[in-house]
């Protein structure tokens, strides 16, 4: 062999470097769940790190474990119990070794022979998370690489389902243009399925929301009358669990009912809360979700499972292998009938990663348990870092939070500048100093400093200390 090609290939030097690798993430691991001191997000500009990079790729000479250690030092910390930004899970480290095994075998899935045991994995483990949120015997599922895909899958679903016709082969024809009514707190990725869709802005139907920012349901039916009024043929309904921004649940017991009366396709983008449906605690907010005809939920947010692990699961089988129905013959057979182990019929992705293998290896592991107390556990916080804040004075809360997303601001006493802006301004100064990772968000027009509790390592503590450094740093900034 080439002695270049050979020495890509060493098993020895691959197990050399893979010893170090890992002793260098455990004891990174280490640091960061007992928060020892280090920038929770390292500040930088974009400008800088990418001439960084360029230099570095122009240099002679190269170590593979400090080319490790750079990374980890310029990266954000999302296992330091002070990381409280987005809904990123801190992955359970089992899982991360899982992908080693998956990127090493590189088994594409795109039909069962270039993946079988993934394959089966992959329906072992849809079939099992379909059960665990109540969903009937006949809901089957597929994994794909996000949320945003997930969406998209599940609407294609519904267009394929809800259609007339058959869009596949057919194309939109002429009648009254396609359409979705979503929540207008949705996920833009919602929508944006419904533009890749061709349905364009008018095909996106926004229902108002109440003061807790949930659908409105009082207001579902004269929303669906007017687009229809308006010519739109709307076909599905999607509801969130949670919304991204505030992490408010849709009331999705009462959007199950109006879509069956109605003849709707329901769609829940479950993709950050879910999963909530498998825990004893906060299983009542997602009431009704057995019902839906197509459900998003990520492993990557509230499963403990490395980026990007998403399922998408139906009621009725039959729509995981019709959602896809077109015609590729040295690949799916004759197009007529999808066999379930040959993912591109069923998915989004050709060749797609071994998605399953690590979610079939925590189960396993740690039983399906794990997977309730990491849920109930950052809930809780949410729950604890609430009433904290409506117990310290000066602070007010967006709306009272469901989970883990909490959205607040501070309200010095007397101010009477703009509150926005020393809200943004407040998240910008606590980012410069690192001490803390947190983002801000939009509510009914105003900003707010918004968290997600996803580490189960987070304490009382820190959630005290966060209120107190953004005390601090609005005295600053009002006083400097």
């Amino acid at each position: 062999m080439n002695p270049l090609l050979h020495r890509a290939f060493d098993a020895g030097e691959f197990r050399r470097e893979g010893h170090k690798l890992i002793d260098l993430l455990a004891d990174y691991l280490n640091d960061s769940m007992a928060a020892a001191p280090m920038p929770v997000l390292p500040p930088s500009e974009p400008e800088a790190m990418a001439a960084f990079w360029k230099n570095e790729l122009k240099k002679e000479g190269f170590n593979l474990q400090e080319f490790y250690k750079t990374i980890i030092d310029q990266s954000i910390h999302i296992h330091h119990p002070r990381y409280m930004g987005h809904q990123v899970v801190p992955p359970s480290p089992v899982a991360a070794l899982t992908e080693l095994i998956e990127a090493l075998l590189n088994n594409g899935m795109a039909v069962y022979e270039m993946g079988p045991a993934s394959s089966a994995i992959e329906r072992a483990v849809t079939d099992w998370l379909a059960r665990q949120i109540g969903m009937p015997e006949t809901a089957e599922g597929i994994l794909t690489s996000g949320g945003s895909a997930g969406n998209l899958t599940g609407l294609l679903a519904a267009r394929q389902a809800m259609c007339s016709y058959n869009v596949w082969k057919e194309g939109h024809l002429d009648g009254a243009p396609l359409a979705l009514m979503v929540s207008e707190e949705a996920h833009y990725s919602v929508a944006r399925a419904a533009h890749i869709m061709g349905w364009g802005e008018k095909g996106v139907v926004k229902i108002p929301v109440n003061s807790r920012m949930q659908v409105d349901t009082s207001r579902l039916g004269e929303t669906l009358a007017k687009a229809r009024a308006d010519g739109l043929n709307v076909i599905a309904l999607a509801g969130n669990a949670c919304s991204t921004s505030t992490g408010t649940y849709d009331p999705l017991d009462i959007m199950a009912d109006f879509a069956e009366e109605n003849g709707l396709w329901f769609h829940i983008d479950g993709a950050h809360g879910g999963a909530a449906a498998m825990t004893d605690k906060y299983s009542h907010l997602t009431r009704g979700i057995e019902r839906a005809d197509s459900v998003v939920i990520d492993f990557h947010k509230m499963m403990l499972t490395p980026a990007l692990t998403t399922a998408v699961l139906f009621k009725n089988g039959k729509h995981a292998s019709e959602t896809f129905a077109q015609k590729a013959e040295y690949l799916l057979g004759s197009g007529i009938s999808k066999p379930w182990y040959d993912s591109a019929g069923r998915a989004l992705e050709c060749t797609k990663k071994m998605m399953g293998v690590k979610v079939f290896a925590l189960i396993k592991l740690f039983g399906e348990q794990v997977f309730r107390d990491y849920i109930t556990t950052t809930y809780d916080l949410g729950q604890e870092f609430a009433e904290l804040i409506t117990g310290t004075a000066g602070f007010e809360l967006a709306v009272p939070p469901d989970g883990n997303i909490v959205c607040f601001r501070f309200v010095p006493e007397n101010f009477t500048g703009d509150l926005n802006e020393l809200t943004a301004a407040i998240r910008r100064k606590i980012l410069e100093e690192a001490g803390f990772y947190i983002v801000q968000t939009q509510v009914s027009s105003d900003t707010y400093l918004r968290v997600s509790l996803m580490n189960p390592l987070t304490t009382a503590g820190e959630l005290k200390l966060l209120l107190e450094t953004v005390r601090s740093t609005a005295n600053r900034i009002i006083n400097r």
